[in-house]
């Protein structure tokens, strides 16, 4: 059971990422659908012995494989660019967060209040508690607010990075010199989890992302304390 639920998509935390998997979805039975249609024509051709050496051309069947697959290309294109457009598109967000990578952690700023930003680094073996997840927890998680257009900012100090949540359909590379910018709502609450999808140097793979997304009313109250 573990094996095959690390071969699907993980549960989505965002609007985006729920419109990514009716597109994978959608995708994949498009694929079975052509892959059925050709394993039946082999079979058939295989079968039958209904050959002719009298036989030079056959106009309607080319045209049949030449206009189907552009129509096959359509039904894929026309959800794809709409989901590029919405992943693409930045919607009044109510809050700015800024992620810097370094070699190798990640640095936190929240740009729309004072003095208010943090260091995230992985949480060693021995420090672990139980109920912590191994190579994947922080000591300082990102907390954001539920329901909430948010707009993250994402660059490099050193080499290149990848800033990604999969539950939330985010993957933003971090390019030294360069501000990327991805917008994303969170429509559940819990702990999200992510790391850095770039090989970005030898300890590439323990500077993990922690998100914890809460109510309004407890983001509010833990800026406060941040701020003190």
């Amino acid at each position: 059971m573990t094996t095959w639920l690390n071969l699907t998509l993980q549960d989505s935390a965002s609007p985006i990422m729920e419109q990514l998997i009716y597109f994978h979805d959608h995708a994949l039975m498009i694929m079975l659908m052509i892959i059925t249609t050709v394993f039946y024509t082999m079979i058939s051709i295989i079968q039958n012995k209904q050959t002719t050496r009298f036989l030079l051309e056959g106009q309607m069947i080319e045209t049949v494989w030449t206009i189907a697959p552009a129509i096959i290309l359509v039904f894929i294109a026309m959800p794809s660019l709409r989901l590029l457009y919405l992943m693409d598109e930045i919607h009044n967000p109510v809050l700015t967060l800024k992620t810097v990578g370094h070699q190798w952690y990640w640095s936190y700023e929240y740009s729309d209040f004072t003095k208010l930003e943090f260091d995230s680094y992985m949480v060693q073996q021995e420090d672990m508690q139980t109920g912590t997840f191994r190579l994947l927890d922080t000591d300082n998680r990102v907390v954001l607010p539920l329901n909430s257009p948010i707009r993250m900012i994402v660059t490099a100090a050193d080499v290149l990075h990848s800033w990604t949540i999969p539950s939330l359909g985010v993957k933003t590379d971090a390019t030294p010199g360069r501000l990327n910018q991805v917008s994303f709502s969170i429509n559940r609450p819990g702990i999200l989890y992510g790391q850095c999808s770039e090989i970005c140097g030898a300890n590439h793979s323990f500077m993990p992302i922690a998100i914890e997304s809460v109510s309004t009313t407890q983001f509010i109250n833990w800026v406060s304390k941040m701020s003190e």
